[in-house]
């Protein structure tokens, strides 16, 4: 009984927190037709992401009776269960979806969610990024999303990636505990990593996506529907978008009280790291053109040789912003 009003507790404050007004209006709903499916299945991952558990009550207020969580491990290679069908819908970094899309994977990308997401911390002996040349990196996998992020930052100031970086792979050990240990000298960290360095007092940022450009003037994560549920149910595709969007707003204005509300509904440990997370994370998602995120990383990552289409077929191919535009006009304030 407890959990369940523990809950009860987690999802009225959802909604106490703004959903007045955010409820799919008759108007819209006379507009764009009756939901075809009542079920999503949602791809989450770290903190970061923590607007698809805000966006619960919403969705529930556009429909859909069946929401399920997918757990995918955000150091994993792996794109995401979004491109097998096993996740409807889900935030997937913008590297991964262009490298996805080149290597033809089913993908369809509807909009950006968030700017920031990693940060590279250092030890002591790494002052710049160019200082990593000859230093040791900490990734779990070659391939994962880690590795080719910290390939495009390395190349971004000159260093070649294979030849002056040791990287040092273990599926088994964190990066982050190798890094707290001494035994490299430089990680990719993703919320609550930072958090938990900050606290411990480890190590220094060298790129802090969410200030430092030009990270920071691109969609980190990127919300990716598997393309047969998107064809197939439309309706609920612009339904989902349109909870998650409005679900992004809610943290971007009141990052405390989500992270409060969360951690008392038992969807994360600790209220502190995910205020932290909302607070530091750009959610403010009508200042960035997905388009132009896309755009930016195809043209890296073929720069860097880890791609081979070009940013227009990659558009072209994995890309569809209907419902990102008329939610625009939808979502005006």
């Amino acid at each position: 009984m407890a959990l369940i009003q523990t809950r009860r507790t987690f999802l009225g404050g959802i909604a106490a927190a703004g959903t007045a007004g955010l409820i799919r209006t008759r108007w819209a709903e006379a507009a764009e037709g009756p939901l075809e499916t009542t079920t999503v299945r949602l791809q989450k991952g770290g903190l970061c992401v923590s607007t698809l558990y805000v966006a619960e009550q919403l969705l529930r207020t556009e429909g859909f009776t069946d929401i399920g969580y997918i757990e995918a491990p955000i150091n994993a290679a792996d794109v995401g269960k979004v491109t097998r069908g096993e996740a409807d819908i889900g935030p997937l970094y913008a590297s991964q979806c262009v490298q996805a899309i080149d290597a033809g994977e089913r993908m369809t990308l509807l909009a950006g969610v968030m700017v920031g997401c990693f940060e590279l911390f250092a030890g002591n002996s790494v002052r710049t990024v160019a200082d990593l040349k000859g230093k040791s990196v900490g990734i779990q996998a070659l391939g994962s999303n880690p590795h080719i992020l910290l390939t495009l930052i390395a190349s971004e100031v000159g260093l070649d990636p294979e030849k002056d970086i040791r990287w040092v792979t273990d599926p088994k050990v964190k990066p982050m505990d190798r890094f707290i240990d001494g035994k490299i000298d430089a990680f990719l960290g993703f919320p609550p990593e930072p958090q938990q360095l900050r606290d411990a007092h480890v190590g220094h940022v060298l790129v802090n996506t969410a200030i430092d450009r030009p990270w920071s003037q691109y969609f980190c994560c990127m919300l990716a529907g598997f393309p047969d549920y998107v064809r197939a149910y439309p309706n609920a595709t612009r339904s989902v978008l349109r909870a998650v969007l409005k679900a992004a707003d809610i943290c971007a204005t009141d990052p405390a009280g989500v992270a409060r509300r969360l951690a008392d509904g038992g969807r994360v440990p600790r209220a502190d790291y995910v205020a932290q997370t909302l607070a530091d994370n750009n959610y403010k998602w009508r200042e960035f053109d997905p388009e132009d995120t896309i755009r930016w990383y195809a043209l890296r990552l073929r720069e860097t040789g880890l791609i081979k289409s070009t940013p227009q077929r990659i558009i072209a191919d994995g890309t569809d912003w209907r419902f990102l535009n008329e939610l625009k006009r939808e979502l005006k304030t």
